[in-house]
């Protein structure tokens, strides 16, 4: 089964008009310290708001091939400014638009760079002639598939899912254009029994 993932509301915040913090005591209005309570949590919320909004963004996981770290409706936060400050490196675990319907997303491990050299003999991925040890792949999920040698286009990226045997991913549709990922994975937070860091 495919992975989807689906956009959550945010909900924007206003802030309450600033009060005055340099009259004495007796001079301010009664209920001046629940006044300025009200403001600051504002002030907090809207900024939760805008980091959210700018830097993350919550997504809900639909399906089985990023097994066994996320499972289906898991729902974790992306973040979608990392890429503009840092290069996307193999293993992280990247959200994008589906290459043959862009109105999907999917969420899938980078396995192979620009120019790399890869290929897969009976589910072991070698990348530039190197077998690659792949810890976040459980002996259950592995599969025997292989695939002939590839060389990555420039800006372009091999995905492949942790659940081998049941993921639809590059060895599908092909590598992964660099202008269809907008985001990484980092934190699943809901259930709480899975909440924590997405490696």
């Amino acid at each position: 089964m495919n992975t989807e993932l689906k956009d959550s509301p945010e909900i924007p915040a206003g802030t309450d008009p600033d009060t005055h913090d340099d009259a004495p005591p007796s001079a301010q209005p009664k209920g001046g310290g629940l006044s300025l309570w009200i403001r600051d949590l504002a002030v907090s919320v809207a900024a939760s708001v805008l980091i959210i909004t700018f830097l993350y963004q919550p997504v809900r996981v639909e399906g089985t091939s990023m097994l066994p770290r996320l499972e289906d409706r898991d729902r974790l936060f992306i973040n979608k400014f990392v890429y503009h400050f840092s290069g996307i490196e193999r293993g992280d675990v990247v959200v994008f638009h589906y290459p043959r319907d862009p109105e999907k997303s999917y969420i899938k491990r980078v396995i192979a760079l620009p120019g790399d050299r890869l290929w897969i003999d009976h589910g072991q991925v070698f990348v530039n002639g190197q077998p690659q040890r792949e810890g976040y792949v459980p002996e259950q999920y592995r599969d025997s598939r292989s695939m002939a040698e590839m060389i990555v286009p420039l800006d372009c990226f091999f995905m492949m899912g942790d659940h081998r045997s049941i993921s639809s991913d590059s060895r599908e549709f092909g590598p992964v254009d660099r202008a269809l990922i907008y985001g990484k994975a980092v934190f699943v937070y809901w259930p709480t029994r899975d909440a924590g860091v997405v490696r």
